[in-house]
């Protein structure tokens, strides 16, 4: 009968360089000079996971998000904005790279010539964001909220409006206010311009719970 050969394994040095490959790929942004990962980048590593799985969105993001983006075509001059989403990448500084959930720039701040392969590199006028997306199970992520918020405000975003979907509340904060407010998802708030959203009022029409 024939000999069965050993598996060949690869060389250790191959093996970390896929691997540190893979965990590059799991960074979802930069804060601070530190990598912050998608959630779940761990089971990714062990191999339980896709990079796939873990960088997707929830149903309930994904509507989210397209109600947004329909109140700001609906509601907003496609002619003064531009209106991001998919994670739009956004480069603060050499030691911060963010993304967006949903973004709101002005064309005078952002114009065309300035569109390319690159991150964004002026602030949004808005900024929406739906739960968090980074693992936090270190503990110096655990303000990452009020950090990226406060960034995001020093940059010169106007507003950013925080979305919790376990608690259905919302958190805007304004550049130059005394303080932030969370209020409850089912009531008007404003997104811009004096323009309104409600996102209780919109899932109850859509028959979500």
């Amino acid at each position: 009968m024939p000999t069965l050969e050993p598996a060949v394994r690869p060389p250790r040095r191959a093996v970390a360089a896929r691997r540190a490959l893979l965990r590059e790929r799991l960074v979802r942004e930069t804060l601070d000079g530190r990598p912050l990962y998608y959630a779940g980048y761990q089971a990714v590593l062990a191999g339980r996971k896709t990079a796939e799985e873990i960088r997707g969105s929830s149903s309930l993001q994904r509507v989210l998000v397209g109600y947004f983006m329909r109140v700001m075509l609906r509601q907003l001059d496609e002619n003064k904005y531009w209106f991001a989403t998919n994670e739009a990448g956004v480069h603060l500084d050499h030691r911060d790279n963010m993304s967006h959930d949903v973004a709101i720039y002005e064309k005078a701040t952002l114009p065309p010539d300035q569109i390319n392969t690159r991150y964004v590199t002026v602030p949004a006028k808005v900024v929406v964001e739906i739960d968090v997306c980074i693992d936090m199970q270190d503990p110096a992520d655990s303000n990452y909220v009020n950090r990226k918020i406060r960034k995001l405000l020093d940059f010169g975003t106007e507003r950013v409006i925080w979305v919790f979907t376990d608690s259905r509340q919302v958190l805007v904060a304004e550049r130059g206010a005394d303080a932030w407010l969370t209020m409850d998802w089912h009531r008007d708030l404003e997104l811009l311009n004096g323009q309104l959203f409600n996102i209780g009022q919109y899932l109850q029409e859509q028959g979500i719970a």
